[in-house]
């Protein structure tokens, strides 16, 4: 009967989701913060935070934004698939340019122009897949 009672218990307690907050606010010298506690003396706003990796490979046709070979990579330093993919680049003794568009404003205005909705977006000429697997990037570069 404990066994029942345990795993109902379990259960009960299993389908409560896991909430917290995150904070941002800007400093008097105009700097962003980001917390999961919210500030004792200053105004914070709570953040939505959406996770926009890609799970499953996809592929689009891209603008002829990068030479026909180069591989470019759009990521973020928290991406899994991301790390994959650099690592294999590695590996594989592929030359390849990343742009963090989380820390560089620049890419992610080029990512958004590309119409890309999550990490990693790899482009090779005007081939582009969404996301990564090293099989579906073998269909997209040729050395």
């Amino acid at each position: 009967m404990k066994v029942i009672q345990g795993i109902v218990l379990l259960l009960v307690f299993a389908s409560i989701p896991a909430q917290s907050e995150i904070y941002s606010w800007t400093d008097a010298n105009g700097k962003k913060h980001f917390s999961d506690k919210k500030p004792a003396h200053q105004s914070a706003e709570s953040v939505r935070l959406q996770i926009n990796t890609y799970e499953d490979v996809s592929f689009d046709v891209a603008p002829a934004t990068t030479p026909a070979e180069q591989v470019v990579m759009y990521s973020t330093a928290w991406c899994g698939y991301c790390k994959k993919a650099r690592n294999y680049f590695r590996a594989n003794n592929i030359p390849f340019t990343e742009y963090d568009i989380e820390k560089d404003a620049t890419a992610k205005q080029a990512y958004d122009r590309i119409g890309a909705r999550g990490v990693p977006v790899i482009l090779v000429g005007q081939r582009r897949m969404n996301g990564f697997s090293e099989a579906g990037f073998q269909q997209i570069y040729q050395p």
